[in-house]
């Protein structure tokens, strides 16, 4: 899985009103979008994504760093996220200032992967 050391944000801090990016969700964009890697290569056609969102607050919603993140990745990647079939969201309970976000593509036919993959991440 890629890592990135990077604070995850909430859909409340990322818009402000009706859908108006916050400032702080355009300094996560660029700076996110900074950490990624440049060669990374998205499936092709349908596919699956792990998110591992390391939290100093795990009380947070387990999905509140979803989207902020994934419509990260599209814009740099160039991906439309409706090809995402399946995915599995996992947080991990870190000191504050350690916060990351770690993620994985499995194209449609490395699904026995995809799985192999949670049950290890359920495991620890």
């Amino acid at each position: 899985m890629i890592k990135i050391d990077f604070k995850p944000i909430s859909v409340n801090e990322a818009y402000t009103g009706k859908r108006f990016k916050t400032e702080k969700y355009r300094s996560f964009i660029r700076a996110v979008s900074f950490f990624l890697p440049s060669n990374l290569q998205v499936p092709k056609g349908r596919f699956y994504v792990i998110y591992e969102f390391g939290l100093s607050n795990i009380s947070a919603d387990y999905d509140g760093p979803i989207k902020n993140f994934q419509d990260t990745l599209q814009a740099r990647y160039q991906f439309d996220d409706k090809m995402i079939i399946g995915g599995f969201i996992h947080k991990v309970k870190v000191e504050k200032g350690q916060e990351y976000i770690s993620f994985k593509f499995f194209s449609d036919d490395q699904k026995k992967e995809f799985i192999e993959k949670i049950q290890l991440l359920l495991n620890n």
